[in-house]
């Protein structure tokens, strides 16, 4: 079986979990099977349960994960409700890799990609919004907005004004020509150009990818998950700092407001504790073979509710 995307951190997710001896381990992004597949492999007592929104890569894994027979269970779903329908008691692991994967990117017609010619970005095809609805649909004021926030973007109003002066007399089609509009000149201080980021943007915007995120980490928060670890892989520093501020609240003893001179709650509110000091990137053994994996960023926390 070709398998059309290379996973992230492979090696540093496998050993995460590598002390897990049984019980279930959710891949909330279940992608191409490529996490789910060694995890599999190397945590033979253990059970998957995986989820995605795409059902090119759902119907991939479902094959690819076969020989794993009733160990397997696969959702099609926003990885932010998956906690939703399963029974969550036996959980002693769960993975999230917040990225798109690299055939979503390379496959022309998904129109992820900055030479694509379609202008997509959907996870999920059954979406209504694509890109193409938020390009020519949007306001400057919209466009102005997710630029800045999801793009981080100083110019946001300048790229937003040649969206809206060119669309005024042609509908964008495709992912070339947005490029062509906006420019694709490197950003004075980062190492990625603007037409990325402008595709990261939009990208957030048509997924909700932000929202997803934070009601993923939600719902873990709220569940009865216990004696369990949660690795989270991120790729841009809007994802990565709503975990690693999520896990330092989780490691809070006190819940008392800032504003409180001493602690009122009586402590022992933490979920657990962080893993991973700093996060965990790639290898430069696998930057060599995989440069999509420069911008990951892993961070892992260890659920240990008090009684």
């Amino acid at each position: 079986m070709q398998i059309p995307h290379i996973p992230v951190l492979y090696n540093e997710v496998l050993e995460v979990f590598k002390s897990v001896e049984n019980g279930v381990i959710i891949d909330c992004t279940l992608g191409y099977g490529g996490h789910s597949s060694g995890i599999l492999k190397s945590n033979p007592n253990v059970n998957l349960i995986a989820c995605d929104r795409d059902d090119e890569a759902i119907s991939f894994s479902k094959n690819r994960l076969s020989e794993f027979g009733d160990r397997v269970q696969i959702f099609k779903s926003n990885f932010s409700q998956i906690l939703n329908l399963i029974d969550t008691n036996s959980v002693r692991g769960i993975l999230a890799d917040i990225g798109v994967s690299s055939l979503q990117i390379d496959k022309n017609e998904r129109g992820f990609g900055l030479q694509s010619d379609e202008l997509d970005m959907r996870m999920d095809k059954t979406s209504e919004k694509d890109a193409k609805f938020v390009v020519n649909s949007y306001s400057k004021d919209e466009l102005t907005r997710i630029f800045n926030e999801y793009g981080e973007l100083a110019n946001s109003h300048k790229i937003a004004d040649k969206i809206v002066a060119y669309r005024t007399n042609k509908t964008i089609t495709s992912a070339k020509e947005l490029v062509s509009i906006v420019g694709n000149k490197s950003v004075k201080g980062r190492s990625v150009s603007e037409a990325i980021l402008v595709f990261q943007a939009i990208r957030i915007e048509v997924n909700d990818e932000l929202a997803e995120l934070t009601n993923l980490l939600n719902a873990i928060e709220n569940s009865k998950i216990n004696k369990a670890k949660v690795a989270i892989i991120s790729f841009h520093s809007l994802e990565d700092r709503i975990v690693k501020n999520r896990f330092k609240k989780w490691e809070k003893n006190c819940v008392c407001p800032d504003f409180f001179i001493k602690c009122e709650c009586g402590g022992n509110h933490a979920l657990g504790r962080i893993l991973s000091k700093k996060a965990i990137t790639a290898s430069k053994d696998e930057l060599m073979t995989n440069s999509r994996a420069s911008s990951a960023k892993m961070r892992v926390f260890e659920i240990d509710r008090k009684a």
